[in-house]
């Protein structure tokens, strides 16, 4: 962020040894890490009225003289004041010291809450000064330990008086005229020490922007890096792949059909495909991949899909058999629990061209497997491709095309600006027939409010799964943990239905036995932590229950409701919680009454911010340090076109060139994204 490269010691500053420590808790390391640690709120000083049970801010004269009184370790400061001819009782509590530098006559500064009905003020700070002494606009940090406001304050001041000079603008001056910002130098210092509240505002906005501007350049780089490298151009016989298409069981969705449409024109033009689709649960985004795979294979070249977990592996290989039994296409399944001969058979067949799609975990891009010409890869997010397996591709010789699903749906022009290295496909209509999953927020951690349904449910034949947020018992939390409610719930069904248990402190072997005992209906209730979020799909399991759903994101929620109703069959979710929230309970109701994912992740978004809901490198989401991806949405979006202008436009100007040069050292200094 700023011009020195140099990372100069705390030392440097005169800082002693034990505040450097009391800083490096804080991840303070060096002076630059100092003037980056910005402020999370200002406190404002300024006189206020007095407005019955509010937050007032008052100058007023001492009348007598204070009392302390104890209990315990707890102290009540206690005094009389005169504000405008009004005399209040004021009570402070665990500021008793303050007593011996007060005296009749003097003007205190008080800052708490009043009640009218017997004039009292109970008081949250007090200063022993007129308002006139302290009125401006206060930063205020996160601090830890014995760290104070003050010294933090005094810190940051020295470092950016050591920094001032060279704290120059990186922007280019086109964009600074353009929106009219202030310059860095300036930004830098008011953010930290300002006047009036206009300081803070010129500060964040030219900050905000200056983040999203790099961020967006960087991606928008690494877009054009993609672009730049020559893929493979892939002739592809388009009569046989509309063949395939027309044979499937279902007619394609619309934006089915136009995700499809990008990608074939990604795989037959000479630039390397790097493209994320992105849609909701159940919306169809496995057939997309199948149809690239297909078209792919028809071009002469080898596919391979990537999953999170071997039991998933195992389902995509058992759905593109099925989608594939008309055809010629040969696949093949790479796991951990093949033996070695049956690997080493596999790793043959791959290299002489014999398999056409291999489908299995990161175990395909070892090194002891070779392909014959791969031409296709395509992932989940939780494995976006970084440089280890590109680079691992890239020594065997290949341009490979990327294709990277998300089942964590966003708005399009948000998942743009996000992923704006990549080119974005987005999947929002459903598949016809399917019914939304009937969703119902119970107000306890009991299942007695639905147990007959769950009973008749049962009795019909379904499948149930019942997941909470622990394996084992919390002190520290009160939820319902695995363990718990499996041996409740094998007691009370003892006789009529098996009832499983799976998590993940069990082996990836114990697991995956487990899995099939359920989708084989050897086990009827399903007891799991959110290890099944991924987990297989059990079409006769259309019934979900979720303990302490308070305790769960809501697009984490609505991944797990996905679980169930999708097929034909009607799916039930029930979401219990006895939280007293009043946010958890309007999350919870919020679910229940949509099904969108995309509204939901928006309002997820809104309310958590994107490093829980999307993840933070994983998904290639930073963790922006002034801007908010929902809240400066169009900051964002115009940085993104702003970005994309100066790589296309103004690629000569020499900050720019300085932007890029630093922004290409970052990345393979940090081995991210490019080879």
């Amino acid at each position: 962020m700023l011009v020195i490269e140099v990372e100069h010691s705390l030392k440097e500053l005169k800082i002693k040894d034990n505040r450097i420590t009391l800083l490096e808790n804080m991840g303070i390391h060096n002076i630059k890490d100092l003037v980056l640690y910005f402020p999370y709120r200002y406190e404002v000083i300024e006189p206020t009225e007095l407005i019955n049970q509010e937050k007032v801010i008052i100058e007023a004269t001492l009348i007598d003289q204070p009392k302390v009184f104890f209990k315990g370790r707890l102290s009540r400061l206690t005094f009389t004041v005169l504000y405008k001819d009004l005399p209040l009782k004021v009570a402070i509590f665990n500021r008793h010291f303050l007593k011996a530098h007060m005296h009749e006559g003097m003007t205190l500064t008080l800052i708490g809450k009043y009640t009218q009905k017997n004039h009292s003020l109970v008081a949250s700070e007090m200063k022993l000064q007129p308002l006139d002494q302290l009125e401006g606009i206060t930063p205020v940090y996160t601090v830890k330990g014995k760290m104070t406001q003050k010294s933090l304050r005094g810190y940051i001041n020295k470092a950016l008086h050591f920094y001032q000079n060279h704290i120059l603008d990186i922007l280019p001056d086109y964009l600074i005229q353009q929106y009219h910002l202030i310059s860095r130098q300036e930004a830098y210092f008011k953010i930290h020490q300002p006047h009036q509240n206009s300081d803070v505002i010129q500060a964040i906005r030219y900050l905000k922007y200056e983040e999203f501007f790099k961020f967006q350049l960087t991606m928008n780089y690494i877009k054009q890096y993609h672009h730049e490298h020559v893929g493979m151009i892939k002739e592809i016989d388009n009569k046989k792949l509309q063949q395939f298409i027309n044979q499937l069981p279902f007619s394609l969705t619309k934006d089915q059909s136009t995700a499809v449409e990008e990608i074939i024109t990604d795989l037959k033009s000479d630039k390397l495909m790097y493209r994320f689709v992105q849609g909701d649960v159940g919306s169809g985004k496995t057939v997309v991949g199948a149809i690239g795979l297909y078209a792919n294979y028809l071009a002469g070249y080898q596919g391979a899909m990537m999953a999170p977990t071997e039991i998933l592996a195992l389902q995509h290989y058992q759905s593109l058999t099925h989608l594939f039994k008309n055809t010629d296409v040969k696949i093949g399944l790479l796991t951990g629990h093949l033996s070695q001969k049956e690997k080493n058979e596999l790793y043959l067949q791959i290299a002489q061209g014999d398999i056409d799609l291999i489908v299995g975990t990161h175990a395909l891009f070892q090194e002891k497997v070779q392909y014959q010409n791969l031409g296709l890869v395509i992932t989940d997010e939780q494995h976006r491709f970084g440089v280890e397996q590109r680079k691992a591709l890239k020594d065997k010789g290949q341009k490979v095309d990327f294709l990277v699903m998300s089942a964590t749906p966003i708005p399009r022009t948000l998942a743009m600006s996000l992923y704006g290295d990549m080119d974005v496909s987005t999947i929002q209509s459903m598949p016809r027939g399917r019914k939304k999953v009937i969703t119902e927020y119970v107000p306890s951690i009991s299942m007695k409010p639905f147990l007959p349904h769950l009973k008749q449910y049962l009795a019909s034949g379904g499948q149930c799964y019942v997941v909470c947020p622990l394996v084992n018992e919390s002190e520290s939390l009160n939820c319902r943990d695995a363990n718990q409610i499996y041996d409740a719930m094998s007691r009370y069904f003892k006789g009529q239905y098996k009832v499983g248990l799976v998590h993940g402190k069990l082996s990836d072997e114990q697991k995956n036995e487990m899995m099939k005992q359920f989708s084989d209906n050897q086990i009827q209730i399903l007891v799991s932590t959110t290890v099944i979020e991924v987990g297989v799909d059990v079409s006769n399991a259309n019934m979900i229950v979720i303990y302490n759903a308070d305790r769960f994101g809501l697009s984490q929620l609505h991944q797990l409701r996905g679980r169930v109703g999708r097929g034909s069959q009607q799916g039930y979710c029930y979401l219990l919680s006895d939280s007293k929230i009043k946010e958890a309970k309007e999350r919870l109701m919020f679910l229940a009454n949509h099904n969108d994912g995309f509204e939901i992740s928006k309002y997820d978004l809104q309310i958590r911010g994107p490093g829980d809901l999307l993840g933070q490198k994983q998904s290639g989401v930073p963790t922006f340090m002034i801007g908010d991806v929902m809240k400066d949405f169009n900051i964002l979006e115009i940085a993104r076109k702003d970005a994309i202008d100066a790589l296309n436009n103004h690629a000569s100007d020499e900050k720019i060139k300085q932007l890029l040069l630093e922004i290409k050292n970052n990345l393979l200094k940090n081995n991210e994204y490019v080879d």
